[in-house]
């Protein structure tokens, strides 16, 4: 298989990759409690769950107390933590479910999805809530969607400027392309997406200064932070090489770098395994071959970590 054949399959799995989500009306919220049917989906990793409120909304309104309430009201959690809607809902399964990554062929001959390896968590069972909006926690999003989009934009021009040392890219899109790159990312068209992502990644003239990435870090809870899903997110300026040389960035030399208590080798995972879009990743994986096939829509690498031991 070629490098190029390889991208592809790549590309492919990502987006092709998807998750069995059970949804059910908080029972606080259900005109029968916990009697109510819930909602079942294969849903894409890559998509974001307030994309899936209006269909929720119809599907529960005989049973919801408060038949007024609007589908931008609604709010997922799990085991009542609260699901921040701006992670795409892959993200939000691997930091959260506690289902095993897949491993890559040098660690598992016989590759395993998640769903093989951790069976009882799938379908992740997530519950749906329209009241009591967890204002600590979560930016509430407005009935036009503004809220969302803006939230992803802002994301993807904090790549671009990372990317290329401005935001110029993704500044000068026209209306029409804007609007294109909106509309696949709600509808998962990937034929209009890279059309237009093509153009913010290999932008004219720019020389790739930094690769968006951001570390989730599982912590312990604490009093100044009891309710925040336990997560500690690093990020900082990943070059493409490592810095004084020639030498190509891996996620190895990056995560040595970035936790260098985590990761005191940047060959061998040996406290914690970095993580993307449900598998482990190689600690030879260039960073910049990442960035360009296996980045979220968002133009972000979202690396989560598992604990090994």
């Amino acid at each position: 298989m070629t490098a190029r054949q390889h991208d592809t399959t790549l590309q492919d799995a990502i987006w092709e990759g998807s998750i069995p989500l059970e949804i059910w009306l908080s029972p606080s919220e259900c005109r029968v409690y916990d009697q109510a049917d819930s909602y079942l989906i294969q849903y894409p990793r890559l998509s974001y769950l307030p994309f899936l409120l209006p269909r929720l909304r119809a599907f529960f309104a005989s049973f919801l107390i408060d038949p007024d309430v609007a589908s931008h009201e609604g709010w997922f959690s799990y085991e009542e933590l609260p699901l921040k809607w701006h992670y795409p809902i892959g993200l939000l399964y691997d930091l959260f479910s506690g289902a095993q990554p897949a491993h890559d062929g040098s660690s598992n001959r016989g590759d395993r999805s998640p769903s093989a390896q951790q069976p009882s968590t799938l379908p992740w069972r997530l519950t749906l809530h329209f009241g009591d909006w967890p204002a600590d926690q979560l930016v509430q999003p407005d009935a036009e969607g503004k809220v969302l989009h803006d939230a992803f934009i802002n994301s993807v021009k904090e790549a671009d400027f990372l990317r290329n040392g401005t935001a110029k890219g993704i500044m000068s899109l026209s209306k029409n392309d804007s609007t294109q790159l909106w509309t696949a990312v709600q509808e998962q068209q990937r034929s209009s997406y890279d059309a237009i992502f093509q153009k913010l990644l290999y932008a004219q003239g720019a020389p790739l200064r930094h690769i968006p990435m951001k570390v989730y870090l599982p912590s312990s809870p604490s009093a100044s932070a009891p309710s925040l899903g336990h997560l500690r997110i690093v990020q900082a300026l990943v070059t493409p090489f490592v810095p004084g040389g020639k030498e190509a960035q891996t996620i190895g030399t990056a995560l040595h770098a970035l936790l260098p208590a985590l990761f005191p080798s940047r060959r061998t995972p040996i406290l914690a395994k970095p993580v993307l879009h449900g598998a482990v990743v190689p600690m030879s994986a260039h960073v910049e071959g990442l960035m360009r096939e296996a980045a979220y829509l968002d133009g972000w690498l979202h690396v989560g970590l598992v604990m090994m031991g």
